[in-house]
């Protein structure tokens, strides 16, 4: 398959394209103002340890305190933690577990034990701040090469599962037993096929780099950044550029020399795919990556069926349903819903890539009666998940229709990267219909009869939107006549351009002299 990675940079802003047969499969963006922190080495300083909740709270010299759970901190040199063998243990049945789940299995050795208030410690960040919480750290250092995972506080030695051929696996693993390296290593799927010298090199480059982190960590007194990771560029070419990548084509100079330097040093058979775009549209534009992130940021997408997904993320989890749509069929309707099915995985897979959607994921098919037909849409969808470079884990399918997995997410989606809440219904997505404001206000209004007692002179005035105002005259008049009777005033309301469609205010306004 043909693929091209896009380079799109603007001053303040860097955007990266993983195009595949013409198709967006994976985007990423950064913003100078707010790159992302997982994988930078922080000198940190221990705030606060909870023993109830075996964890701890850091300062990483960041506006929030970063959060260490016992689980990630460095204990046995033997047994590195499950994140950091992401690659090894691809294909495992709980490699994808969730966070939740990895923390139910509690050390033996107590975080009371191990960290102290005040204690400086060298920490890397996993996870990026999301929502209200801090940045997930852990005590646990890696560096990521292109052909190895460098793990300089273990000893563990292992290869990508995405190796499958068994001889490979073990030419790879005698050259780094062969390397003795000084930590752990684990051989990344792009390692497959690298001659002994590549891998030599970029071992010995981990190793130098792991040597600079060391001495600024005890340069550095106070909490703080001592390594940052590489620009989002750079990641992007690091992890994607593979055999099947035609070109990177780049469309800002300097960045394109920082690229091919970067390339002719770690990955140089790849050094005359790097080109500069001089295109007169844009390179986005040349591609319809624009559209094709527009279309992310929908909340329905449509099938080429004429079927739809529609996909809701929530705080605690994100919710995929399926519809038929405007699909109809052309046999029976076993036929109808599998073939929307089928349709839909491919669709839902994709949406989940570019949207970067992680923790829990629901997906509601379409019923389905047939056992085989369900064992056709999971087997299709656990063969479009393996083309995943991020770690998931695949629930058999309820006899709801209902599909749980867990996608590993390290930084925000691309709906909270490029929006925020809607300031009209405050994030809720929804507002309240003027027929419940108009009962609101006749319930408000009913709650008056003290001051009508007080100023029976006076007329009650409901200052509302002025849709609401003309619900209450055309539809409950009836309602609004019995209010006033019962009151022994009269109700005058006033329009307001500017209030929200929920928003009102009674009060009472004294009758002027006759």
């Amino acid at each position: 398959m043909s693929a091209e990675i896009l380079v799109n940079v603007r001053p303040n802003l860097t955007r990266v394209a993983f195009v595949e047969e013409g198709v967006l499969m994976d985007f990423k963006e950064e913003r100078a103002a707010s790159p992302t922190l997982v994988g930078s080495i922080f000198r940190g300083k221990v705030l606060r340890v909870l023993p109830g909740m075996q964890a701890a709270f850091v300062d990483i010299g960041l506006d929030r305190s970063a959060f260490l759970y016992v689980g990630d901190v460095r204990q046995d040199v033997d047994h590195p933690p499950s994140f950091l063998l992401e690659e090894e243990d691809e294909g495992k049945p709980d490699s994808g577990a969730s966070e939740e789940s990895q923390e139910q299995t509690l050390p033996s050795t107590p975080i009371q034990e191990l960290l102290r208030p005040g204690q400086m410690i060298m920490v890397q960040v996993a996870k990026d701040p999301l929502g209200t919480k801090g940045a997930r750290i852990t005590t646990h250092i890696s560096f990521a090469g292109r052909n190895l995972v460098y793990m300089p506080t273990v000893n563990h030695l292992g290869v990508s599962r995405k190796i499958e051929r068994e001889e490979e696996r073990e030419r790879l693993l005698k050259i780094v037993q062969e390397l003795k390296p000084q930590g752990g290593i684990i051989v990344r799927t792009a390692c497959e096929g690298a001659a002994k010298e590549d891998i030599e090199s970029d071992l010995d480059y981990l190793q130098r780099l792991w040597s600079g982190v060391e001495k600024s960590y005890n340069k550095r007194k106070t909490p703080g950044l001592i390594h940052a990771e590489l620009d989002v560029e750079l990641r992007a070419i690091r992890d994607l550029l593979r055999e099947g990548v035609q070109r990177v084509r780049v469309d800002d100079a300097k960045a394109h020399k920082k690229i091919v330097t970067f390339v002719s040093q770690f990955m140089p058979k790849f050094r005359d795919s790097v080109e500069l775009y001089s295109g007169k549209a844009g390179l986005f534009d040349h591609y319809d990556i624009d559209l094709e992130i527009s279309r992310a940021l929908e909340r329905k997408v449509w099938l080429k069926s004429g079927g739809y997904i529609v996909i809701d993320e929530a705080e605690a989890l994100v919710v995929i349903d399926v519809n038929t749509g405007r699909y109809v069929g052309k046999k029976d309707l076993e036929d109808t819903i599998l073939k929307i099915n089928l349709e839909a995985v491919k669709e839902i897979v994709h949406q989940v890539r570019i949207r970067n959607l992680g923790g829990i994921i629901i997906i509601d098919f379409i019923d389905m009666e047939k056992p085989a037909h369900r064992e056709k849409v999971m087997a299709q969808l656990a063969q479009e998940l393996a083309k995943d470079t991020v770690r998931t884990t695949l629930t058999p399918m309820s006899e709801f229709g209902l599909v749980e997995m867990t996608r590993k997410r390290t930084r925000p989606s691309l709906v909270s990267s490029l929006c925020e809440p809607c300031p009209y219904c405050d994030g809720t997505s929804y507002v309240k219909k003027v027929s419940t404001v108009a009962q609101e206000i006749f319930m408000s209004l009913e709650r008056e009869p003290g001051k009508a007692a007080a100023k029976a002179d006076s007329s009650l005035v409901v200052r509302c939107r002025a849709d609401v105002a003309d619900w209450i005259y055309n539809e409950e008049q009836e309602t609004l006549e019995f209010i006033e009777k019962k009151l022994g005033q009269t109700v005058v309301f006033r329009v307001e351009g500017d209030f929200h469609v929920e928003q009102f205010e009674v009060g009472d306004q004294l009758r002027p002299p006759e």
